[in-house]
């Protein structure tokens, strides 16, 4: 028994595990989650897979088998105590009950017999030797309790092994089956990686495009994974998805085909739905989740070194050839999201993709954002990467529609270089046509080298005129803006304070650094008229707009010298092709562990709400004797004796007293 209790122990403790954390996902994920120090205390205790492990499947097979031989010994004799009547016990042996009485006298047989029957109990009646005896019992079946309660064991255990997929891992063992690691079309995978549709038992996903079909699903297996034979195919006809206002997902389903897979009929069609799954050949199929199925990309194409854009066409999920100030890239597309809900209260979902200098503070208005909790839909974007022939490569996401931001609108791009660092995303401020190309005008002028003599020419002269700095030599002023051009040119805010900590003393960089920024801005004017000029257009007047779309222009401008590949592929059109996310499993041990639990709940109601009694009515001699005994002798037994004695003694108060010292002995002599 303590053995026992020690099995189910160890193995409540694993099903909690495998219950609070998520299992059989890929070890990517675990590594990401728990970092490398758990990970490798987890992964060889089989903490992501409980109950596909050897030592789970051990446990449950030695808990089957013990307690099946615990049911092979005790339940023969329970059966023969269960449909015994005792109806031979012994004078002696009655009277070596706890509960026994004796009188002078013999009442009716019929009434005995009335007053059993009243009671509940069957009897069995004996008569020999002038000896007349009645054997009753009720409650006889609290015995299956116990067969019950251990059968429900064995039941469950079997479920456990039926779904743990034994037969696998046997395989496994035996070197027959192996998960495959390499990244490869399910078709090339190699038959040691594969598994029939006879499987015994199995859970795995794969993702559907919408007109596309799909006869097998992935099962993780560690660092690797299986692929799984379908008895049929699944067709995605068509996937519906409702919003609720914030953009989030209220109801999502999928219409599906079952198809044959020899001729390719259709074999019955239905929706599947979240908790709404179809039962296809014993295998049910769930709505697990949804995304995107590769859909057709638009992009405008900007060359950050200057130039009109460009249209690129690409697709989701696909990878093509791309070329960057003559240097091969290959464009990795991941998912198209047509919603993403964001709280654009928080400050780092807008973060500079830089560290922020005391230049770019000084342009704090420009560039703040509000700490207050703002829940919004930003619309569709598109995460890719650009990866270089060395294998580097930079991931961006990619909004398409205008933020707004303090009554202005952005084009929002976020970049990265690990996956595990969040995204650090720049803001591009559009003009009044909600266009990017004045912003890439501006920013063509300031950091074009053979427009900073002009624009510091027109920057000295507007400061002169002005009135500003009167003392200073014209030529003199020109020959620092165009260094402080120069500087910003190379880098960005982050050049200018580099230049600044080499050669001015500390004690004089704030100072500095402010009239700095005062020359720089000046120039940013000019550089914006001239931008305007040179694009056939009149220069915007300004006014409290127009400067603070110069002054976000400046900070985008810095931002994007850390943007990896000179080219910003801004989104400008799609065409959606949604896919569906399915969950196939097949689990024959799930109406057995079904089973099981009936079976345990039966087995703890007999065993603590079915109270077996037994009663013998002896008549000997002119004498009655009475005994009783129940598996439980608590109050209950002491009332029920009291009230059968005075209905079946002629006379209790002349009833032998108890025995002083109650013994636990049956009336066959065998413990009761």
């Amino acid at each position: 028994m303590r053995f026992a209790i020690s099995l189910l122990t160890v193995l409540s403790i694993a099903s909690v595990i495998g219950t609070v954390l998520k299992q059989n996902e890929p070890y990517v994920n675990y590594r990401f989650e728990f970092g490398d120090f758990w990970f490798r205390i987890f992964e060889p205790l089989g903490l992501f897979d409980v109950y596909h492990t050897s030592w789970f499947l051990l446990l449950l097979a030695f808990l089957m088998l013990s307690t099946s031989l615990c049911i092979w010994r005790h339940v023969p004799g329970m059966l023969r105590d269960i449909r015994g009547w005792r109806e031979k016990a012994s004078r002696n042996s009655l009277r070596l009950m706890a509960h026994h009485a004796e009188s002078d006298g013999q009442p009716g047989r019929d009434a005995v017999l009335a007053h059993l029957t009243q009671s509940g109990f069957r009897f069995k009646e004996r008569e020999h030797d002038g000896v007349w005896q009645v054997a009753a019992k009720r409650g006889a079946w609290q015995k299956l309790g116990y067969l019950f309660a251990h059968a429900a064991i064995v039941v469950i255990c079997i479920g456990g092994l039926l779904d743990g997929n034994l037969p696998l891992k046997l395989m496994e063992l035996a070197g027959y089956k192996a998960p495959e690691t390499r990244d490869m079309p399910q078709g090339q995978v190699p038959e040691v990686s594969r598994l029939s549709a006879s499987n015994l038992s199995f859970r795995g996903n794969v993702t559907v495009p919408e007109g596309a079909a799909a006869d097998v699903v992935f099962l993780n297996a560690g660092n690797g994974y299986f692929v799984q034979e379908l008895p049929f195919a699944i067709r995605l006809k068509a996937f519906h998805v409702d919003y609720y206002t914030t953009g989030q997902p209220k109801r999502f389903a999928s219409d599906i085909d079952i198809l044959d897979r020899q001729s390719g009929k259709v074999r019955q069609s239905g929706t599947v739905e979240v908790n709404k799954p179809m039962v296809v050949d014993g295998v049910a199929i769930y709505q697990a989740s949804f995304g995107d199925g590769g859909s057709p990309l638009n992009f405008a194409r900007w060359d950050l070194i200057g130039g009109k854009p460009a249209p690129l066409d690409a697709r989701s999920q696909a990878s093509s050839a791309l070329t960057i100030a003559g240097q091969p890239y290959t464009l990795e597309t991941g998912d198209l999201r047509v919603f993403n809900i964001e709280n654009l209260g928080k400050t780092e979902s807008t973060q500079s993709a830089v560290t922020v200098n005391k230049f770019e503070q000084a342009l704090s208005q420009a560039t703040s954002v509000k700490g207050e909790h703002n829940l919004r839909n930003l619309g569709p974007s598109v995460q890719f990467k650009l990866r270089d022939a060395t294998g580097q490569a930079v991931e961006y996401l990619n909004y398409l529609a205008p933020q707004t931001l303090d009554d202005h609108l952005y084009l929002v791009t976020g970049m990265r270089r690990e996956v595990a660092q969040p995204f650090s995303f720049i803001r591009m401020p559009l003009d009044a046509e909600g266009r990017v190309d004045t912003f890439m005008r501006v920013r063509h002028a300031l950091l074009d080298p053979r427009q900073y003599p002009a624009i510091a020419k027109a920057t000295a002269d507007a400061a002169f005129r002005d009135g500003a700095f009167s003392a200073t030599n014209r030529a003199q002023f020109a020959e620092v803006t165009q260094s402080v051009l120069t500087q910003f040119g190379t880098g960005g805010f982050p050049a200018l304070e580099r230049f600044l900590d080499g050669k001015v003393p500390a004690e004089q960089r704030q100072t500095v650094a402010q009239t700095y920024l005062k020359i720089l801005q000046g120039a940013a004017v000019e550089a914006f008229a001239q931008a305007q000029r040179q694009a056939g257009l009149a220069p915007l007047p300004m006014d409290e707009t127009n400067y603070r779309f110069l002054m976000d222009s400046l900070v985008a401008t810095s931002n994007l010298f850390d943007y990896g590949p000179a080219v910003y592929l801004q989104p400008t059109g799609f065409t959606q092709v949604q896919a569906s996310g399915f969950q196939l499993t097949r689990s024959p041990g799930k109406t057995v562990v079904y089973i099981g639990s009936i079976l345990l709940v039966m087995g703890i109601f007999c065993m603590f709400y079915i109270r077996e009694e037994r009663l013998w009515v002896r008549f000997e001699a002119g004498r009655t004797l009475i005994a009783m005994t129940s598996n439980r002798r608590n109050a209950d037994l002491d009332h029920a004796f009291a009230a059968h004695s005075a209905a079946l003694l002629p006379d209790p108060a002349h009833s032998a007293p108890p025995l002083p010292k109650p013994d636990h002995t049956g009336p066959d002599g065998e413990s009761a």
